[in-house]
């Protein structure tokens, strides 16, 4: 009998240590993210293929992966997009450009209609998602509307200049903020914005006044990078990403991985909606 109850009580213990080694792994398992680069519009040239090679931003996002955990899929074809598919993933980044459900200039497959809705769909019922540069240059919708993806993003493009441009930290809290000197400015094709979501979150804020309030800049300052809940959805976005010199860039690195890791779940945050603080102007231009 005393066997009996020994074994019994083995047996539960390596249940417990079986299960507590199952939970560990599920923890340690990466996130999977679908890097997707489709350009109906534009192609910028760090997302372009040379050859079938790895482009110089999947390059870089395979790095990022292997310090914290990722597991990324690369595409340009929008056929992907349907509900089986979208349920593989914890999260979506997007460097995009025009309308992704139209063949556009690349000539890679486009999303559906339906590939589109069931996105949405997916990020607001709890999926990440983060866009790169020309992802609020995605989706644009006809004058006076704003696309429901506008909406999901939190903000939409409306042109650029191309110079050394300050940018000022908002929170130094939210993950691979705490890297962004108070000096950080990098020569880069600095965005220009509107539609900015009342629900936003700004962590870094364009400071017009350091550009001289010349040209498209000749506004209040603006968000630049930014995060925000899409209903139960985590949303990040950052306007950088032009150049090889930025995506090289040590603090570009520890601000996408901070959004990586939030919008898939890897870490917490406190997304307060704080663009009324932050910039108060940010819809005036």
């Amino acid at each position: 009998m005393k066997i009996l109850i020994q074994l019994v009580r083995s047996c539960a213990v390596a249940a417990v240590l079986l299960a507590a080694c199952r939970a560990a792994v599920a923890a340690d398992a990466p996130k999977k993210i679908l890097f997707f680069s489709k350009s109906s519009g534009y192609e910028h040239d760090m997302i372009r293929k040379i050859n079938g090679q790895l482009s110089q931003a999947e390059k870089v996002l395979q790095q990022l992966a292997k310090t914290n955990n990722f597991e990324f899929t690369f595409t340009k074809d929008g056929s992907l997009f349907t509900p089986e598919n979208i349920a593989k993933y914890d999260a979506f980044c997007f460097y995009t450009t025009g309308d992704l459900t139209t063949l556009g200039s690349d000539k890679n497959p486009p999303m559906s209609k339906e590939g589109k809705a069931a996105f949405l769909e997916a990020i607001h019922d709890g999926k990440g998602f983060v866009g790169i540069h020309a992802a609020t240059d995605t989706f644009h919708g006809p004058p006076g509307q704003v696309d429901p993806y506008i909406q999901m993003i939190g903000g939409e493009f409306i042109t650029h200049g191309f110079q050394a441009g300050h940018q000022i930290v908002a929170d130094k809290n939210f993950p691979g903020m705490s890297a962004v000197p108070d000096d950080f400015g990098p020569v880069e094709e600095w965005y220009t914005m509107k539609n900015f979501s009342p629900n936003l979150h700004a962590l870094l804020v364009q400071d017009t006044a350091a550009i001289g309030h010349s040209g498209p800049y000749n506004r209040p300052n603006y968000p630049s990078t930014w995060a925000q809940q899409y209903g139960k959805g985590r949303v990040f976005y950052t306007s950088m990403g032009h150049t090889a010199a930025v995506w090289n860039n040590p603090v570009f690195q520890a601000v996408l991985a901070g959004g990586l890791n939030w919008a898939a779940g890897n870490v917490e945050a406190d997304v307060t909606p704080n663009l009324d603080k932050a910039a108060p102007g940010a819809n005036t231009f």
